[in-house]
């Protein structure tokens, strides 16, 4: 008997929670992940103090930066209630990847292409700036390639032909040349180029509030920009376009300008 109320009492306590706080978190709140939020119709949502958007149906999103320390604090504001909580943010290892045999101007490219270079920046900063009302960002994201391999992770600290670099930021799958690219999630297309510096063959995707991914070193295609497109289509094929030593896929994550963990998205984490 003494089990049973001791049951129902964890039951009521969690119930009683959720009711009070009215708050639904999923994501685990490690740097670099991204965390969808869910709240009633009409409340209002502060991230560290800053006001972020919430869809109708009551979704938002938001995510945490790679060397992250501090606490996230989530206020959330309804008519004569207003609560506070404060998450921990828990540390990630990050490796060291080596990788040799780039060519010299890949590691360190010729002055003449620093202007390409600029441009091909400003290209993707503005896809990915993207702030659309969608609420595809709320749904389960799916592998791009089935039964790959994969050879590159987040945060690793790329030391290229033994000359440190900044970290990586996506996450490399393995796979043959050709190899067809699946959606991983519902979005509209920002961003379509066949040759950019460093990425090759580029997509960009909003999925809404300042989500987008983005599919680099693409060898085909087959997707044009402000294009609608389903989770599951193929976008195009695997190649090793741009800077690259082999042919493989590497998917980024972002919020805005915040380079996000797509391991964080894809239940790998």
């Amino acid at each position: 008997m003494k089990k049973i109320l001791s049951i129902l009492l964890v039951i009521f306590t969690v119930d009683s929670q959720f009711f009070s706080y009215a708050l639904e978190l999923k994501g685990s709140f490690y740097q670099g992940n991204l965390i969808v939020g869910k709240v009633k119709s009409k409340t209002k949502v502060y991230i560290d103090g800053q006001k972020i958007k919430v869809t109708d149906q009551g979704f938002f999103v938001f995510g945490i930066t790679k060397d992250r320390k501090n606490d996230i604090s989530i206020e959330t504001e309804q008519i004569n209630t207003n609560k506070k909580i404060i998450k921990k943010v828990y540390k990630k290892k990050y490796l060291i990847q080596k990788i040799n045999g780039l060519p010299k101007k890949q590691v360190t490219p010729p002055k003449k292409f620093y202007e390409r270079i600029k441009s091909d920046n400003k290209l993707i900063s503005k896809a990915r700036s993207v702030d659309s009302n969608f609420n595809y960002f709320s749904k389960k994201f799916i592998l791009p390639i089935d039964n790959s391999i994969i050879t590159g992770v987040y945060g690793s600290q790329r030391i290229l032909n033994g000359i440190p670099k900044s970290p990586h930021y996506g996450l490399d799958f393995a796979a043959n040349e050709g190899t067809e690219v699946k959606a991983m999630l519902d979005g509209v297309v920002t961003l379509s180029e066949n040759d950019l510096y460093y990425t090759g063959g580029t997509i960009i995707f909003d999925h809404g509030h300042g989500v987008s991914t983005l599919y680099m070193h693409m060898k085909d295609i087959y997707v044009n920009k402000n294009e609608n497109i389903k989770q599951g289509d193929i976008i195009g094929t695997v190649g090793k376009t741009g800077r690259a030593t082999g042919p493989h896929l590497d998917v980024r994550l972002n919020w805005f300008d915040i380079k996000l963990d797509p391991a964080s998205v894809l239940s790998l984490d």
